[in-house]
């Protein structure tokens, strides 16, 4: 099944980000090695694709897990947590409808 990971961030967290963004993308591009993920990205805090130094609000990942507890352990183990970056994290169960 799928599942909608969102990671609200902390205020200020662009540096934990940086310093963690090379670990938490290595595990998405397992995950899409895999074929598991539908969709991953963050909020800018602005209205740009490239917010500089205001950063980001949080993120969003899409991807097929076996169960529910299967995908909040894996989204419990993200770099971003650890690292501080969240403030925190819900995991829901998602069905996608488009596109097909």
């Amino acid at each position: 099944m799928l599942y909608a990971i969102y990671g609200e961030d902390v205020p200020n967290s662009l540096d934990q980000r940086l310093a963690a963004r090379p670990a938490h993308l290595a595990r998405l591009n397992e995950l899409q090695s895999n074929g598991r993920l539908i969709l991953a990205g963050p909020f800018p805090s602005i209205d740009s694709p490239d917010p500089g130094p205001a950063g980001f609000s949080g993120s969003l990942i899409v991807a097929e897990f076996e169960s529910l507890p299967a995908a909040q352990a894996w989204a419990a183990a993200d770099p971003y947590v650890a690292a501080g970056v969240y403030a925190s994290v819900s995991v829901k169960p998602f069905k996608r409808v488009l596109p097909t």
